[in-house]
């Protein structure tokens, strides 16, 4: 039977450290404050303005899509006369499709080049093109026409490329066509001496079923062009966030690199300074500059030493690190005298004595966990280590309200918050849940498998587990 026994206990200290600047409070998303976890100063608008973030349309997509339109039609047209016997009345169909050929050709002649439509351009080429396709089901056969169903195209087409009030306004243009077309359109061209008439009933289901086409198709692409920018725009904030900590990291290693290289020297310096003491008489202006010498050699060594230790380092003796170092490093920062953050590290019985790799992804993803738990907690985080043979396994649990069913269903997904103007925040923070999904995402990037949800007792719990070969350091034989 495995059962854990205590490692290591870290209590919250009595004196209370500088407060760390305020940043994404999670399940939110300023992206804001503090470097040294990848904060990225940027305000919600900017990052998250969707009517920003939509992705232009070439105007010679719209035209090539227009002359796949026109030479469809034409030999739509062909087909049903030649093949088919059928007598459309082809000189108003012919003149439809001509001045959507003029415009085509004005348009390349104007701006031959490869150039973005702007918005209110690309919506009054898509409208155009509704406008020309009802035409022309208009003298064909309205919606009784099988070719009703391309009034389709150019819904979809705003729906994934333009702002919201864009792709709406190409929307209801086309329920409009189909109302107009339900109407006022003649009959279907048919063989000579015969007309084709479909029950009434049979026709309202046509326009019934074309307008609701148009509602789902619409809103199908909207939504999943939202999903896909999200997603995007989410993943290249966390390579930004990651590059951050690997340039901070880069720059920690030449700080001990450095700090190695000059220890021998200032040793050096400090000796021969005291030699230099106990050759003056005390008091003497050269005995207190001799005195001033040692005192600033020995300061500097401390300076060296500290860079030495420094958290970021990445030279071999920096590499790897306990797991209690791992929690002070991710709970330290926000240790406040309002919320006590209690650490606590366990193994199974027999388990070999573990230390970690020293990952960017990992400090981040875990201090952005613990920062949303002191965020949110009434008085109490605990910080938790449990491992063995197989597995490792960190917890962050906090006594607060927990996470609200609607909130906990996303979670680790960017997307709006429930928490408006950040209610139920300490910092009042607002913002995407883009907090959540960096994290999870960098976490997931070093073969942890995040989950999130509710204690029994009340309060948030997010865990991480790791297999213990992804993550645990490997033996260290230099030191």
């Amino acid at each position: 039977m495995v059962s854990p026994r205590p490692v290591a206990t870290a209590a919250v200290p009595a004196a209370r450290p500088p407060e760390p600047p305020p940043r994404d409070r999670l399940p939110g998303g300023t992206l804001q404050g503090d470097p040294r976890h990848g904060g990225i100063s940027a305000a919600p608008g900017q990052l998250w303005d969707w009517s920003q973030a939509r992705r232009g349309l070439r105007l010679r997509t719209l035209i090539l899509l227009r002359w796949v339109s026109i030479g469809g039609q034409l030999a739509a047209l062909l087909f049903v006369t030649v093949a088919l016997g059928f007598r459309p009345p082809l000189w108003p169909c012919f003149a439809v499709i001509a001045l959507a050929a003029a415009v085509n050709m004005s348009l390349q002649v104007i701006w031959p080049g490869a150039r973005v439509a702007g918005r209110r351009e690309a919506l009054a080429q898509l409208g155009f093109d509704v406008a020309e396709l009802t035409a022309i089901l208009a003298l064909t056969g309205g919606l009784q026409n099988p070719f009703s169903l391309l009034l389709l195209a150019p819904v979809t087409v705003a729906a994934a490329t333009l702002p919201a009030r864009g792709a709406a306004a190409v929307g209801v243009l086309a329920l409009v066509a189909t109302v107009l077309l339900a109407v006022f359109a003649g009959p279907v061209p048919w063989r000579d001496g015969t007309t084709l008439i479909l029950p009434r009933l049979y026709q309202l289901g046509i326009w019934a079923a074309t307008g609701a086409g148009i509602i789902f198709t619409g809103v199908y692409a909207w939504q999943a062009q939202v999903e896909a920018q999200r997603m995007e725009l989410a993943l290249a904030t966390t390579q930004a966030v990651l590059a951050r900590e690997q340039r901070l990291s880069a720059l920690g290693g030449l700080a001990a690199a450095a700090a190695h290289e000059l220890g021998t020297p200032l040793a050096t310096i400090q000796l021969v300074s005291k030699e230099m003491l106990l050759g003056f008489e005390a008091g003497t202006p050269s005995h207190e500059d001799a005195t001033l010498l040692v005192s600033q050699a020995e300061r500097c060594r401390d300076i060296l030493r500290s860079l030495s230790r420094a958290p970021d380092a990445q030279d071999a003796r920096h590499a790897r690190m306990s797991l209690s170092q791992l929690m002070s490093e991710i709970a330290d920062p926000y240790r406040t005298s309002a919320i006590a953050i209690e650490t606590d590290v366990s193994c199974a019985v027999g388990s070999s004595i573990m230390e970690v790799k020293r990952m960017p992804e990992v400090l981040h993803g875990l201090a952005a966990f613990v920062e949303n738990a002191t965020d949110f907690a009434e008085s109490l985080v605990e910080v938790s280590a449990y491992y063995d043979a197989e597995r490792l396994v960190m917890e962050v649990r906090d006594d607060g309200a927990g996470f609200p069913a609607e909130v906990l269903a996303r979670l680790g997904e960017p997307y709006v918050t429930t928490r408006a103007h950040g209610e139920g925040s300490r910092s009042g923070h607002m913002g995407m849940g883009l907090g959540f999904f960096i994290a999870k995402t960098l976490l997931e990037r070093t073969g942890a498998h995040v989950e999130f949800r509710n204690a029994r007792k009340g309060g948030a719990v997010i865990s991480a587990r790791w297999a213990r070969r992804r993550i645990e350091a490997e033996p260290d034989e230099g030191f």
